[in-house]
């Protein structure tokens, strides 16, 4: 049976880096990994948590530099989302990671989208940019970068907020989110994976946040639950990740069928699909194989990827057609 289609909203582009292409990238541009085989990087990606994570993950981004390379980490990426079932993407960027290697984000911004604007025709693919602030950075860095991309907010959707969550609450970038809004972009944030709920309560009142990414601590707030089904802010739930950074310690513990009879519109996602051994339909077969998922729950999960996306309305309704008739 070919995957269900479906929408990607929670996917890190830095995180699509295999090993195959690290590799490429860093004899392109001149640069020694400390790794002497692409067997000996993989072994490396077998980390026991967020931090852990994080620290290989800055260090691989080095091997980006060009627009040649966010344009070729793309294409990489968006070659296998469609193999996975993936019509629409929504994809975040750290660009903050990159400046502070010394490259410029118009270098970063214009990779990205030379191979996003192409995705339609090669890909059958549409797709959205997320800017997304680091929150271990500060709040004044966040604020110099969102001025920095101002010349290129026609080409993002929204900004969105990552990187090592607790002692950086979402509160913490209240006046950057205030001036996206402004703009009119769109406003997600990281929540209630590692942080408590009350990081969730954070992002809905003080943020404004139009989608919560992760959010599984949600669980254990009844009133932070009620809030979420009222107002059917979504919930972008990375299963394979959770599992990965030790959220939960097997997937068949995981929470999203609870998430799901809760009402939660809930979406499954990859996150750092290199990481974390899986793209989006790896996420769907995983956790109906772990967690005992039917095809009714798989379409709902599939249908609520293209209700929560920020597509126009008549390219959403294609899509659900679209998902009907498959």
């Amino acid at each position: 049976m070919p995957p269900l289609p479906k929408a990607e909203l929670h996917l890190h582009i830095e995180g699509t880096l295999e090993p195959e292409l690290a590799f490429a990238l860093a004899e392109r541009n001149g640069i020694e990994l400390p790794y002497a085989t692409q067997d000996e990087l993989r072994a490396a990606y077998s980390f026991t948590d967020l931090q852990d994570f994080l620290n290989l993950y800055y260090a691989l981004m080095a091997v980006l530099r060009t627009e040649d390379d966010f344009a070729d980490l793309t294409n990489a990426y968006l070659a296998r989302a469609r193999e996975q079932g993936v019509r629409h993407a929504e994809i975040f960027f750290d660009p903050q990671a990159h400046t502070a290697r010394g490259v410029d984000i118009g270098t970063v911004i214009r990779g990205l989208t030379r191979a996003l604007d192409a995705a339609p025709e090669t890909y059958g693919i549409t797709t959205r940019l997320i800017m997304c602030f680091l929150r271990d950075e500060t709040a004044e860095s966040a604020l110099a970068t969102f001025e920095s991309a101002r010349p290129y907010l026609d080409r993002i959707t929204a900004v969105g907020l990552d990187s090592a969550e607790v002692g950086h609450p979402p509160s913490k970038f209240r006046e950057v989110y205030a001036l996206a809004r402004e703009a009119g972009l769109k406003c997600v944030a990281h929540a209630g994976e590692e942080g408590p709920p009350a990081y969730v309560w954070e992002a809905l009142d003080i943020l404004g946040v139009d989608r919560v990414d992760h959010g599984v601590r949600c669980l254990e707030d009844k009133a932070l639950v009620e809030r979420l089904v009222a107002d059917q802010i979504p919930l972008t739930v990375c299963p394979l990740s959770n599992v990965r950074l030790r959220v939960v310690d097997h997937l068949s513990d995981h929470p999203l069928p609870a998430m799901l009879d809760a009402g939660l519109l809930v979406t499954v996602n990859s996150d750092d699909p290199s990481y974390f051994g899986g793209y989006a339909e790896d996420n769907f077969t995983a956790v109906r194989d772990a967690l005992g998922l039917d095809q009714t729950a798989l379409r709902t999960l599939a249908r609520n990827s293209f209700q929560a996306s920020f597509l126009d309305e008549e390219t959403r309704a294609s899509y659900l057609r679209e998902l009907d008739a498959s």
